[in-house]
């Protein structure tokens, strides 16, 4: 059986990557994101690589499709066909970081598969990754809703930016699902920030374990 985490958005651009990078520093992971649309020359698997110690492997994406969009129309315009079934896990001793497109719900193609089939093929635990703006509420506890009919085990929110405690609040008080982590917005993204984050989430090798 793996060990490792998913890392799920509430959305696009709220920080998954970056938390994907601390998460992998700080249990020395192997790090996978499926499917990389556009930026191929700056993917995010090489953002990660970059960000991180040698500790850290990234494997190769299974799909790496030209068009900066969603995966599904973004595979449709490069003629390839994405599945589930095609996605193999890397054979690692590490534990692996997955790490998703957009929200839970993205489509995968056009036959009603969507990224929250990879989790669930995956059956890691989820960290799921939040960032405060209007409409957040909703799109966490939508999430988590989601997670919890599917039967995958959350582990807790990690929320990207400054403290709403208001929001904070309700979104435990209705879910029961923990704060994890909160790491800070910086205009210097680097190796040194993310090492140092990292050790916010240490106590995550004793959740694995």
């Amino acid at each position: 059986m793996m060990k490792g985490v998913s890392i799920v958005g509430i959305g696009t651009d709220v920080g998954k990557t970056v938390v994907s990078a601390i998460i992998s520093e700080a249990l020395s992971a192997c790090y996978f994101k499926p499917a990389q649309a556009g930026d191929l020359d700056n993917s995010d698997s090489m953002k990660v690589e970059r960000l991180t110690s040698d500790r850290v492997t990234v494997a190769p994406e299974v799909f790496r499709l030209k068009t900066p969009m969603a995966p599904h129309g973004a595979a449709k315009i490069d003629g390839v066909e994405m599945r589930v079934s095609d996605i193999e896990f890397p054979r690692t001793d590490q534990p692996l970081v997955l790490e998703g497109a957009g929200g839970l719900m993205v489509p995968l193609n056009e036959n009603n598969e969507t990224f929250l089939d990879i989790y669930k093929k995956s059956g890691l635990p989820i960290v799921v990754v939040s960032r405060h703006y209007l409409g957040s509420i909703n799109h966490t506890l939508l999430t988590i809703d989601r997670l919890k009919l599917e039967g995958l085990n959350i582990l807790g929110v990690v929320y990207v930016g400054d403290e709403n405690e208001v929001t904070e609040s309700i979104i435990e008080r209705n879910t029961g699902i923990k704060q994890l982590a909160r790491i800070p917005l910086t205009e210097d993204l680097n190796p040194a920030f993310i090492k140092a984050q990292s050790a916010k989430l240490k106590g995550l090798l004793y959740e694995l374990s």
